[in-house]
């Protein structure tokens, strides 16, 4: 017992630690039990938004502008994702390299570009938060009711860009304790102001909806302060200079190469969970919509833990890449696949047996909890295929082959889910439940091609 208390607590140091020379085992886990806990407290913040404001007088108001929002703001989520692979594909093969000014340097670049196109797309999303809830499915009266909700999570696109990025760099340079303990940070701050902001506490006035909104941003800004900390000032592996944001016209090139395609790749994904969201609202109305979001935000709850696994094979294939270590980089892949589909088989087991129980603790309205079910039980079906599907995805990111996943996904969500969505809910009027069904068939067709690609092993030859 001692041993593996030591164990954890090791994954927990922030220590630099050398991944290339380890067992691959440790590796795997040394990066995963950080990684896996990031991700589940990213996925803590919708979480705790929908059970508040599940509670409020207009909830199905509420829920659907919650989900709805973060389905544009996935949008957001893709450049920040996108970037913070480029981070962490350059920063994990310079760091396998054993150059950390090099690093240091790239990652400074990264923040630079990431930053000037997030505040120019979020100046939009402040402007048109209203028309942007219309279009998306919500009647006039639900938008005019979540617009500042809205307005105020677009308008803080900036934070949650240099909070998955700044996590990205440190993943990439092995230190995923840190990026652990900035979004641990900002959802304690979160939980304790969404209901005191929500309800009202003292002096403090009841804000509703907008309330949410304000303690979401607020938490993750003191995430983004502490990361920040061990960023400029903290003696760690990564430590930037306000001369290494001196724009190198070079390394912005190498990263727009890498972060174009990466971009892409999730926008192509959230465009896709846009358009079911939207197909769900029209075919199914209010309670279908935010059924469908409350089984969103629960099967999110669990995937990104298993997302959280999956990095760990995005900074170990770039860390050996780095050390011209090629078999250990596909060793690391396979590791980690291992502990991903046992993690979504016993993901799937609790949404079988506990789904309703799940769903109740967010809402009580009969109509909205079996729409929530209904879309748990035949998304679940998938889960082990998205499980292997997302190391696959984030092995040839941490490569720096950013289009290989990009054009998978091109083919399965616009060529294959798209379509098969509104085949099954239009036509054979299947309505919300078509669009269920084309999930999980989605995920299983792309990790099939995934996995293939990924044996034929042409990520292997990627230059970054």
């Amino acid at each position: 017992m001692t041993k593996y208390i030591e164990f954890f607590k090791r994954a927990f140091s922030g220590d630099d630690v050398d991944y290339t020379k380890i067992t691959i085992r440790s590796a795997v886990l040394l990066l995963a039990i950080p990684m896996m806990l990031e991700m589940a407290m990213e996925s803590v913040f919708a979480l705790v938004d929908l059970y508040f404001v599940g509670h409020l007088k207009e909830s199905g108001y509420a829920i659907q502008t919650v989900g709805l929002t973060e389905s544009v703001l996935s949008v957001m989520y893709s450049i920040a994702i996108g970037m913070s692979m480029a981070a962490t594909a350059l920063v994990a093969r310079r760091i396998g390299e054993k150059n950390p000014e090099q690093a240091s340097r790239s990652a400074a670049q990264v923040i630079l570009v990431s930053f000037i196109i997030t505040f120019i797309l979020s100046l939009f999303g402040v402007i048109y938060a209203e028309e942007i809830l219309i279009l998306m499915g919500s009647k006039p009266e639900a938008a005019a009711y979540g617009k500042d909700f809205t307005r105020i999570m677009m308008g803080s696109s900036v934070i949650i860009m240099l909070l998955f990025l700044i996590n990205g760099i440190f993943r990439g340079a092995g230190n995923a304790a840190i990026a652990m303990k900035s979004l641990w940070i900002a959802n304690i701050v979160n939980i304790i102001l969404c209901p005191v902001l929500i309800k009202g506490f003292g002096p403090v006035p009841a804000m509703g909806l907008t309330g949410a909104a304000l303690a979401t941003t607020i938490g993750r800004s003191i995430g983004v302060v502490y990361q920040l900390y061990h960023l400029l000032v903290a003696d760690t592996q990564i430590r930037i200079a306000l001369s290494h944001f001196i724009p190198d016209f070079k390394q912005i090139k190498s990263i727009v190469k890498i972060a174009t395609p990466g971009i892409f790749q999730f926008v192509i994904a959230s465009c896709s969970w846009i358009f079911l969201a939207q197909l769900v609202a029209t075919t199914g109305g209010e309670n279908a919509s935010a059924g469908y979001q409350t089984a969103l935000r629960l099967m999110m709850f669990f995937i990104l833990p298993a997302w959280g696994l999956s990095n760990a094979a995005s900074t170990l294939v770039g860390q050996n890449m780095g050390a011209n270590e090629m078999m250990r980089a596909e060793q690391a892949v396979m590791k980690t696949v291992k502990y991903n589909v046992i993690f979504m088989l016993a993901v799937s087991v609790i949404f079988f047996l506990f789904g309703d129980y799940l769903v109740g603790f967010f809402t009580q309205e009969a109509e909205i909890k079996d729409f929530a079910k209904n879309a748990l039980h035949i998304m679940s079906v998938g889960f082990i295929f998205y499980g292997i599907g997302m190391v696959m995805i984030n092995a040839f990111n941490g490569a720096g082959d950013t289009w290989t996943p990009t054009w998978v996904n091109f083919f399965g969500f616009w060529i294959f889910q798209i379509p098969l969505a509104y085949f099954l809910s239009k036509h054979l009027e299947m309505g919300p439940k078509g669009v269920f069904i084309s999930i999980p068939a989605a995920e299983t067709l792309i990790t099939i091609f995934a996995f293939i690609l990924f044996k034929r092993g042409k990520w292997k030859t990627v230059k970054v």
